[in-house]
C-alpha cells in the first residue's frame, strides 16, 4: 500500500480532556510547531496576526447561530423547524463535546475535534470537524450539507493531516464553494488506522478479521458523530469521501462497497486493491473489500451510479499507481460507474499536490454537479 510514502508532518492536537486555555501565538516553522506551556503540548502554532489563541476552547456550533439569530436552539423533530429541503436532516444529536483544534487563517473558520466511541465499531479515536462560512449563514439556517470524509495516508494515526490548514483543504473547499465551483462541503477527517503504523502494518480501512473494525469505523460511526452534530442530508447525494493515497484506497473502496449510503470519491494516488498483510489466512473477506470485485458487483446489478473521481502525479510513486488505476476505469468505468482521471504534471504522491489537483483536474465540480448542496430559505 502507497501509504509508506512520508505524508505531510502531523499536527498535533490539545488533549481533549484538558480545560480551554489561552496561549501565546507562535509563528509557523515548517508545517507544524508544537507549543509548550506549563510542561504540556498544545495543538499547532500558526502564523495568524492575533495575540491569542482559542485552541481547546469549547464550541458549540448551531447553538452559537441559534443564539445568535434571536431563535431557541434547532433540536431535531421539533415541529416548529421547516426545513428547506425535505431531505434536510436536522442534527440527531446527542451533539458530542468539539473543542476548537486550529483556526483557518483565510477566513476565521475554525477546525473542531472530538473523541468518539464508535458503538457500531467498538473502536474509539479523534474526528476532526470543519462545516464551510455558508453553514452559519442565516439563509441556510434550516438546510441540510452535503459530507465528505477525508482520509489521509501515511501512518493516519494518532492525526488526520487533513485537519492542519496549511494543507489549504479547508480554505479551498470555503473558495471553491464561494466562487461556486464546489459545494459547500462539511469535512469529517477521523483516523484511519487503530494504531501509528509500525513496518507498514495498516488496515486498508476495512473490518479485517480479529483487527479492529476500521471499516465500520469510517462508514458508520463517523457518519453517525456527524448526523447527530449538523444539519445533513437524508440520502446518498449528499455523501463523498475524499482521500490521498491509503485513504484514496479506503474511500474508494467505501464508495464500490456501500453506494446506497455514498455516491462520489476523490481518490489521489491510491492502490486498486488490498494488501495489508493482516489479510493472510482470509482471502474471501479481502475479496469482499477488493475495488474490482465490488466494481464488478455494481455493475452487474445496473447500479446505483457512483461517481470515482481519480487523480495521480508524475513523480514518486504515482508512476507506479498509474497503470494500475487506467487499468481500473478501462474495465469498470461503464454504465454505473462513472469515473473521471486527472493527471496532474509535475504533482508527486502528496497531499500538498492532490488539493489543488481537485480543482485544477475538474474532479471537485464534477462530484458537486452529481450531489445535493444545501437549499436557502425562500
Amino acid at each position: 500500500m502507497e501509504h509508506r510514502t512520508p505524508p505531510p508532518p502531523e499536527p498535533s492536537s490539545p488533549p481533549l480532556t484538558a480545560p480551554p486555555r489561552r496561549t501565546l501565538r507562535g509563528r509557523w516553522i515548517g508545517a507544524v510547531a508544537a507549543v509548550v506551556l506549563a510542561g504540556g503540548a498544545v495543538g499547532c502554532a500558526l502564523a495568524y496576526d492575533d495575540v491569542f489563541s482559542d485552541t481547546g476552547d469549547i464550541v458549540r456550533v448551531d447553538q452559537e447561530q441559534d443564539q445568535g439569530q434571536g431563535r431557541p436552539p434547532v433540536r431535531a423533530g421539533d415541529p416548529a423547524v421547516a426545513p428547506a429541503d425535505p431531505l434536510t436532516l436536522m442534527p440527531t444529536g446527542p451533539r458530542p463535546e468539539l473543542r476548537i483544534a486550529a483556526t483557518v487563517p483565510e477566513d476565521g473558520t475554525k477546525v473542531m475535534v472530538t473523541n468518539l466511541e464508535g458503538k457500531k465499531s467498538g473502536f474509539t479515536g479523534r474526528v476532526w470537524l470543519w462545516v464551510p462560512p455558508q453553514y452559519k449563514e442565516p439563509r441556510y439556517a434550516h438546510s441540510g450539507f452535503p459530507v465528505m470524509i477525508a482520509l489521509p495516508g501515511g501512518p493516519g494515526y494518532p492525526n488526520n493531516y487533513w485537519m492542519d490548514p496549511h494543507l489549504k483543504l479547508e480554505s479551498s473547499i470555503s473558495k471553491w464553494s464561494r466562487e461556486g465551483s464546489s459545494l459547500p462541503f462539511i469535512l469529517a477527517m477521523p483516523v484511519l488506522n487503530p494504531q501509528t503504523d509500525r513496518d507498514g502494518l495498516y488496515w486498508d480501512g476495512s473490518d479485517i478479521p480479529g483487527q479492529p473494525k476500521m471499516g465500520t469505523w469510517l462508514t458508520e460511526d463517523v457518519p453517525d458523530l456527524v448526523r447527530a452534530t449538523f444539519r445533513t442530508i437524508a440520502s446518498r447525494d449528499g455523501w463523498a469521501f475524499m482521500g490521498s493515497s491509503s485513504g484514496g484506497f479506503a474511500g474508494l473502496k467505501a464508495v464500490l462497497q456501500k453506494p446506497d449510503q455514498f455516491k462520489a470519491v476523490i481518490a489521489g494516488g491510491p492502490d486498486i486493491v488490498p494488501d495489508s498483510r493482516l489479510w493472510n489466512g482470509h482471502p474471501r473477506e479481502k475479496a469482499e473489500n477488493s475495488p474490482p470485485e465490488l466494481a464488478q458487483k455494481l455493475l452487474d446489478r445496473q447500479g446505483p451510479e457512483v461517481y470515482l473521481g481519480f487523480q495521480v502525479g508524475t513523480k514518486g510513486s504515482d508512476i507506479r499507481n498509474r497503470p494500475p488505476i487506467e487499468k481500473f476505469i478501462k474495465q469498470y468505468g461503464v454504465g454505473p460507474v462513472k469515473t473521471k482521471f486527472r493527471v496532474d504534471e509535475g504533482g508527486g504522491h502528496d497531499a500538498y499536490s492532490y488539493v489543488p489537483g481537485m480543482y485544477d483536474g475538474g474532479l471537485i465540480q464534477w462530484i458537486s454537479q452529481h450531489m445535493r448542496g444545501p437549499v436557502p430559505t425562500a
